[in-house]
């Protein structure tokens, strides 16, 4: 015990003093180098609208990867430095910001995850080095890069109806002075520069790139870009002109440029928001109107700022002090719609992205009688780009399978979760604590972290980081090649996925005891897709949750937000022949952020 109390203090002291070296003046003027989106909002609002919402604008808002990278940097004695943070905020690291400080305490553009410059002020091609990336450092009016070169921006600068701003003269619109062609900006290399990476020990915690290069889009020539930056999130339609949109890149001063292919930079993913709406999407007018902490402060559930609440409040109500002139409740509840608006816009593109990724490819009966019933689930990879789940090896998808008697009652079940969300297996602390039975079923495709400590032990952990036997835990590197060894020693990861084209079967057993009697059971199939398992909540809890977030409040958005991707419906009649049962697909739809609890 104290010597676990010494290593929280002395990693707490080392983390947090980062923090106490860090100079908020000498930051902000460094972010000056490292202009914000909301910068390029005034010409690009169309572009900036979509990253707004995206995964990528979600990065560093994200108050589980924030308590998950302090869990990790704890955990490993601050060894693991920023290897997640120079994915999830290359801006904030660019400036050198601390890895662990509160993000309302960051520069704007630091929180703003894998921002404009991100991209577009990166000209190198780095392959895959982890995220380390050099974003070159320059105001508003330095060169950006894009997959075209500058043509467009030389045509514009001449034209007085533009008003832009000179080398001579900046008095007109602020707009970067040049643009030039970066040849991977359109190549799969360039999302693998963060999408495919080991770790320090060589784990190869995401492997989307290696999987894309084995892939038939690979071989048939269809980028990553193709698939997530087209129209229909998860495919691509074909040429250039049925895949994307065409329109103009920029709208300067009320004046478009000339039409060209345009890209969608919503690029939907599994991940959601879970945080205030008045904090994400990132909405320039909520920068303007309050900061973060206010934001957290607005009860928007509540009506705060509609007519409808307005006028039915006392006026004895006591507002906290940000928000005690009504302007701005209205102005802040016109914010929060608009936000809404385009999450539930988002949740419609993700969605769509995995029912493109994912199906059930068949069910099938193979016993029906009174002594049981037997069937299988043929879950697919209808993806032709890279294996599911892929990213960062945390993902759950999994089916959850009941079946009723001609009564209702549920006679069989496999896929419920328990009371605090998690799915009824190793990691549930029902099932540790024998409160709940481990479901023999079940069947998830989440891969799971095996780590292994230094007395030889090991198991599986929501988050990759080594359980030691010494006081003094860190990431230890494997003494000889990985590359030869095939792995590495002291951590590892189990696969549950499915290779691109493949699929898996579900196998299920009603057992005879279970049956009720009657002839009718109605089976209900669902393939479901959550952001992340509720235990890794439960795992980070102890490092604090941002924006006044409690760890009951984030695993209830989690577990509400599990989203069906597919649902089938059959009865099966026993003792006769069940070979052809008639399997209704039931309706899905995307979840409203207004329904997660």
């Amino acid at each position: 015990m104290i010597k676990t109390s010494f290593l929280l203090i002395f990693s707490f002291s080392t983390l947090f003093g980062q923090i106490s070296e860090w100079n908020p003046d000498e930051m902000h003027r460094k972010a000056m180098e490292y202009p914000s989106a909301m910068e390029c909002a005034t010409c690009h609002p169309k572009q900036t609208r979509e990253w707004s919402v995206s995964p990528h604008a979600y990065t560093q808002m994200s108050p589980v990867f924030n308590a998950m990278t302090g869990f990790v940097g704890v955990g490993t004695n601050g060894t693991n430095g920023d290897f997640c943070m120079r994915c999830h905020t290359p801006a904030g690291m660019a400036m050198g910001e601390p890895v662990f400080m509160d993000n309302p305490d960051r520069e704007q553009v630091s929180r703003e995850g894998i921002t404009c410059i991100a991209c577009h002020k990166v000209n190198r091609n780095y392959g895959r080095v982890s995220g380390r990336q050099h974003i070159k450092p320059g105001d508003v009016y330095t060169e950006v890069y894009g997959p075209e070169g500058g043509e467009e921006l030389e045509r514009v600068q001449g034209l007085p109806e533009f008003q832009l701003a000179s080398p001579e003269n900046k008095k007109g619109m602020a707009v970067h002075l040049k643009a030039e062609k970066f040849f991977e900006m359109s190549e799969p290399s360039f999302c693998g520069t963060c999408h495919e990476f080991y770790n320090q020990v060589g784990l190869r915690n995401q492997e989307t790139l290696t999987e894309y290069r084995h892939s038939q889009s690979a071989k048939d020539g269809i980028s990553c870009q193709d698939c997530h930056m087209g129209k229909t999130p998860g495919i691509s339609l074909g040429d250039d002109s049925e895949n994307y949109e065409f329109g103009p890149a920029a709208i300067v001063n009320g004046k478009p440029t000339k039409t060209r292919k345009l890209t969608n930079h919503m690029m939907a993913g599994p991940d959601h928001t879970l945080i205030h709406p008045g904090l994400f999407p990132l909405n320039p007018q909520a920068k303007d109107l309050a900061d973060v902490h206010d934001w957290t402060k607005f009860d928007w559930k509540s009506g705060w700022g509609t007519d409808d609440f307005e006028d039915e409040i006392d006026d004895g109500f006591e507002f906290p002090e940000a928000w005690e002139n009504y302007d701005d409740r209205a102005d802040a509840s016109e914010i929060i719609q608009n936000n809404l608006d385009l999450i539930n816009e988002y949740m419609v593109q993700r969605l769509t992205l995995l029912k493109n990724g994912y199906n059930i490819g068949g069910i099938e009966v193979t016993k029906a009688s009174d002594r049981g019933i037997k069937f299988k689930v043929k879950v697919e990879n209808i993806t032709e780009g890279h294996s599911v789940p892929t990213g960062f090896s945390i993902r759950p998808l999994y089916l959850r399978v009941e079946v009723a008697d001609e009564s209702g009652n549920i006679v069989f079940k496999s896929g419920d979760l328990d009371p605090n969300g998690d799915f009824r297996d190793e990691h549930s602390l029902y099932v540790q604590h024998g409160q709940m039975d481990l479901d023999p079923y079940l069947f998830n495709l989440q891969p799971k972290f095996t780590v292994r400590n230094i007395r030889g032990g090991e198991r599986t952990e929501p988050v990759p980081v080594n359980y030691s036997g010494s006081p003094l835990p860190f990431i230890r590197p494997f003494p000889m090649s990985f590359t030869l060894a095939g792995r590495p020693k002291g951590l590892r990861i189990k696969r549950f996925g499915i290779q691109t084209g493949g699929h898996r079967w579900a196998k299920y057993k009603v057992k005879s005891k279970e049956l009720t009697g009657g002839e009718n059971y109605t089976v209900n199939v669902k393939l479901i897709a959550p952001m992340i398992p509720v235990n890794l909540i439960n795992t980070i809890k102890d490092m604090g949750f941002e924006y006044n977030m409690t760890a009951k409040q984030l695993a209830d958005r989690v577990v509400s937000g599990h989203t069906t991707v597919w649902e089938y419906s059959g009865v099966i009649k026993l003792n006769s022949d069940f070979t052809d049962i008639d399997w209704t697909v039931v309706d899905t739809a995307p979840f409203k952020y207004e329904d997660l609890k």
